[in-house]
């Protein structure tokens, strides 16, 4: 026969993952939970930039090891608890991406492949530190704003890309002869031009022009007056603006979690109400147990026969 399965299975698994959810819940929204575990990653931190030293890795190298070995255990838990944390609401943990990030962090550090090559173990534990972002809302929130604003930069180098090109083509066929360390090809051309466009060395450049023609002056000073201040001030309005997307996006993310929050409650209240019928129906069977002849009084319940009984 084939096998048929309980559906009732499902219903009693429900209330432990929400009991097992609850409890992490309640730890890892702890403050002490977040102090400890932004602690570790600062001396995560530290221990990554101790061990530039060699001669304190020589005298220190079995305890910093252990230090290392503490920190990934640290790590190992928190990221247990987060997933413990969603056990009732698994695609929560998955949608969230710091929580992916965190999970691939820990995760690649056991990886035999990783754990051999130092130089890819000591990248790993440097992305360690933006875990940071976490617990820092501000820094998670420019974070957030530096991703948003990406098409936007690439936009900006695509038009910062064309004008230096043209000024480069333009600087090689005025300057290219008379000099040629700075223009003598396109690649010199659009590397002075870029070291140009952080206004140093302005003033040299714009003397050595003067003395080929007068009509560099208006070279230089159309081309400052496009890449130092128009270009700068178009990628800082698309950053600030992105920065304000990302500031709405963490405010309703916030709310979300806030109705969320509540929306649990429904579901304690029913599995509280649940057990009280239970032990009232364990009761009442208890009595009819108890007095066999109260159903017969044509009560409902039988308990209006154990009233008369004592009166």
């Amino acid at each position: 026969m084939p096998e048929q399965h309980d559906p009732t299975t499902g219903d009693r698994s429900r209330p432990a993952r929400q009991r097992l959810a609850r409890r992490c819940r309640d730890t890892t929204e702890a403050r002490w939970f977040a102090l400890t575990v932004f602690a570790v990653i600062l001396l995560n931190a530290a221990l990554l930039g101790l061990e530039t030293y060699p001669g304190l890795v020589e005298d220190w190298h079995r305890w910093l090891r252990t230090a290392e070995h503490g920190c990934l255990a640290v790590f190992t838990v928190e990221i247990l608890l987060r997933v413990g944390a969603h056990a009732d609401r698994p695609r929560d943990f998955v949608r969230d991406p710091w929580n992916l990030f965190d999970l691939a962090v820990v995760l690649c550090a056991f990886l035999p492949v990783v754990r051999e090559n130092t130089t890819v173990l000591r990248l790993l534990r440097l992305a360690r530190v933006l875990r940071t972002a976490r617990f820092l809302p501000q820094l998670r929130i420019v974070l957030t704003a530096v991703a948003r604003s990406l098409p936007g930069t690439l936009s900006f180098l695509l038009v910062g890309a064309l004008l230096l090109y043209v000024y480069a083509m333009v600087g090689w066929v005025f300057f290219g002869r008379h000099d040629p360390e700075h223009y003598g090809s396109i690649g010199r051309a659009v590397l002075t031009l870029f070291l140009l466009m952080t206004l140093d060395g302005i003033g040299d450049a714009v003397h050595a022009g003067l003395e080929v023609s007068r009509w560099s002056l208006a070279y230089y000073a159309s081309y400052v007056l496009i890449a130092s201040f128009v270009l700068v001030n178009v990628l800082i309005g698309v950053v600030i603006t992105s920065l304000d997307e990302a500031r709405q996006m963490e405010r309703q993310e916030q709310e979300q979690e806030a109705v969320r929050e509540p929306s649990r409650e429904p579901d304690d209240r029913r599995l509280l109400l649940t057990r009280i019928g239970a032990a009232r129906q364990a009761l009442d069977d208890l009595e009819r147990g108890l007095l066999p002849g109260a159903a017969a009084d044509g009560s409902p319940d039988g308990t209006a026969a154990p009233v008369r009984s004592r009166t």
